[in-house]
């Protein structure tokens, strides 16, 4: 059914880009005859501009994986309330992402901080190719800016971490054996009905041999909880084996972080100027707040560009 879905989708854009390049035409052939159709062809060869780049971005999500829905996590880094503050507006731009392009979100585990933001998140995004495209988030994520929480008013460096696995389905066996994994109840802390808060319904799952963790708090029922929790985890320890098997294989790239950065792949800069820069792309943003917003298109499309130009 998912093949049928992409096969059908792929079909139809052919048509859309076949209909679009004729009404193209047709507006030619009237202004040959002396018709002012000038805004008409501006306003569909923008449409039509838009098309391609969407047609193009779907192409390079050729990976075993990318057409899969995604599971993202979201740590901020060190720094206490900044940080928090940091990865809860990261949140906000995914989900606003993903609104975007109407996919459907899952909040299966959300920890609010102590004063503001967050002290982790993880959802799922649902929809065709989650997955690939949200790859592109990967790493570690730099913000500089003037402190709200500061009053002195000082400029404040915040990081924060994002994490992405593919949500396999049952096709894909995982193997995970009952005494490798540990299992805890706890209280939840989030927003929810009187069960979700007064009772131990969530549940964390800890994979032992390789430290991986999956937690659920999101549904009433301890049983859901756990049934959603374990989801997590095989697709977590699917992209663990999947990432060694890359870094076993994996060449020293052009494309390294500058090491005068640290370990991040983006940074967001509010103060003294305003910019978004990725590092392994070099693509530079000056609209940061429709970035923050949701738009990230043209980030994920430029990392897309430089991982088919690294397979090759």
């Amino acid at each position: 059914m998912r093949e049928r879905k992409r096969l059908e989708s792929m079909l139809s854009l052919e048509g859309d880009l076949a209909r679009r390049t004729d009404d193209i035409a047709t507006y030619f052939d009237l202004a040959g005859e002396g018709e002012n159709v000038a805004a008409d062809l501006q306003r569909d060869l923008e449409s039509l501009r838009e098309l391609v780049d969407r047609v193009e971005t779907e192409t390079l999500l050729s990976g075993e994986n990318d057409g899969l829905n995604a599971i993202v996590t979201i740590h901020p880094g060190a720094g206490g309330t900044e940080s928090q503050d940091w990865a809860e507006m990261l949140l906000r731009m995914y989900l606003r992402w993903a609104e975007r392009q109407g996919f459907k979100t899952e909040m299966y585990d959300y920890q609010p901080g102590e004063e503001a933001g967050i002290k982790s998140a993880t959802f799922s995004v649902i929809g065709q190719y989650a997955f690939g495209y949200l790859t592109s988030e990967i790493g570690v994520h730099r913000l500089v800016r003037i402190s709200p929480f500061d009053q002195a008013k000082r400029r404040h460096t915040s990081f924060a971490s994002v994490y992405v696995s593919p949500e396999i389905d049952e096709s894909i066996e995982v193997v995970i054996r009952p005494e490798d994994i540990r299992i805890d109840t706890y209280r939840s802390s989030g927003k929810g009905g009187q069960h979700v808060n007064t009772t131990d319904s969530a549940v964390r799952i800890t994979h032992i041999p390789t430290g991986l963790v999956a937690a659920c708090q999101n549904e009433r029922s301890q049983h859901k909880n756990k049934d959603k929790a374990m989801s997590m985890l095989r697709s977590k320890l699917y992209e663990f084996e999947l990432e060694k098997k890359r870094e076993a294989t994996k060449k020293i790239e052009d494309s390294k972080l500058d090491i005068d950065f640290g370990s991040q792949i983006r940074s967001y800069v509010l103060q003294p100027y305003r910019m978004i820069k990725d590092h392994r792309t070099k693509l530079e943003i000056g609209d940061v707040d429709r970035v923050l917003d949701g738009d990230l298109t043209p980030l994920m499309q430029a990392y897309l560009r430089m991982r088919r130009g690294e397979k090759k």
